[in-house]
């Protein structure tokens, strides 16, 4: 076992520190991803973000981040997505995700039996003001809970 002194960990820590903030895209505002416990998302279980948008004038993508197992049951993906902005005002929209070919091939990128699916659902979009949007997204299939998810998550990034 190698021990290393407490100064030389700093300056480590700090380096990687350094290296990863300097590897972060400026242009994204969120881009987080929440475990499903035990790969069944209830309808209760909504992934919940605050997004703070600070460039009003600006455009943005807005992605849904999604991880399934293999044994994903559909070949597609129903979603509710709510979103209150700083005036206190409500929207909720549906949105579907295509995650397979008719013939089952999965379109997602693979490692073992995960797929990952990084989806454009709201493309240029402008938010009215500046602050704070609270997100929403809930499953919206039939079943519930809906098998075989493992992660869901949210990236907003803004367009150069």
């Amino acid at each position: 076992m190698t021990f290393i002194p407490c100064k030389s960990l700093a300056i480590i820590l700090l380096s990687m520190t350094g290296f990863l903030s300097g590897c972060t895209d400026p242009n994204v505002v969120i881009d987080q991803t929440k475990e499903i416990s035990n790969r069944n998302w209830s309808y209760v279980n909504k992934i919940k973000y605050d997004v703070n948008i600070t460039d009003a004038d600006a455009r943005y993508n807005l992605y849904l981040n999604l991880r399934v197992t293999g044994d994903y049951k559909y070949a597609n993906l129903f979603t509710l997505v709510s979103q209150r902005g700083p005036d206190g005002k409500k929207s909720v929209v549906r949105y579907e995700f295509k995650l397979a070919n008719p013939d089952g091939e999965w379109l997602g990128k693979g490692t073992g039996n995960i797929y990952n699916y990084q989806k454009l659902f709201l493309p240029q979009y402008k938010f009215p003001a500046k602050g704070i949007y609270h997100i929403e997204i809930e499953q919206n299939m039939r079943d519930n809970p809906l098998r075989e998810v493992s992660d869901v998550g949210l990236r907003v990034e803004k367009i150069k």
